[in-house]
């Protein structure tokens, strides 16, 4: 059976990757607040601590970068796939690669979770350290992303 989408679907599919993933850029930069504020909370004291952790930081980061981690990279396939579905190819250059880069990062950042947990503070450091070269690759992604899109709305 060989499934043919039509041209109308082909087209449109060609902008689900590009609004996934600056909905998920949005999110990293939330999920980088949680973070941010879970330090601070890990590092206060007295009533000011017993304040932050009401805010559940903790929870919530685990949280969201357990959906970031499922969504960036059903949305890396999802991306590769409508190229591939489009063009017969994928396009092998500086977005994919960053991209892909991207992929394997988040994925080691969420592994060294279970290191966390046990206060490993190497892991906590490592952590930190990938989220933020992840964040900056996001950030670049999604300029060159854009001129992905302007080229597929001139072609059309």
């Amino acid at each position: 059976m060989n499934l043919e989408l039509s041209a109308s679907t082909k087209y449109w599919l060609n902008f689900f990757h590009p609004l996934m993933m600056w909905v998920l850029l949005a999110l990293s930069l939330y999920a980088a607040y949680l973070g941010l504020q879970l330090q601070r909370t890990r590092n206060a004291q007295g009533e000011q601590k017993k304040e932050l952790i009401k805010g559940r930081y903790n929870v919530r980061h685990y949280q969201i970068g357990s959906i970031l981690l499922a969504l960036m990279v059903a949305g890396a396939i999802g991306g590769m796939a409508v190229t591939y579905i489009n063009n017969g190819k994928l396009f092998v250059g500086p977005h994919l690669l960053a991209g892909l880069g991207m992929t394997g990062l988040i994925a080691f950042s969420a592994a060294l979770s279970p290191y966390m947990q046990k206060g490993a503070n190497w892991a906590r450091v490592s952590h930190i350290l990938i989220n933020f070269v992840i964040l900056g690759l996001f950030t670049w992604q999604a300029i060159t992303g854009v001129q992905i899109v302007q080229r597929i709305l001139t072609q059309a």
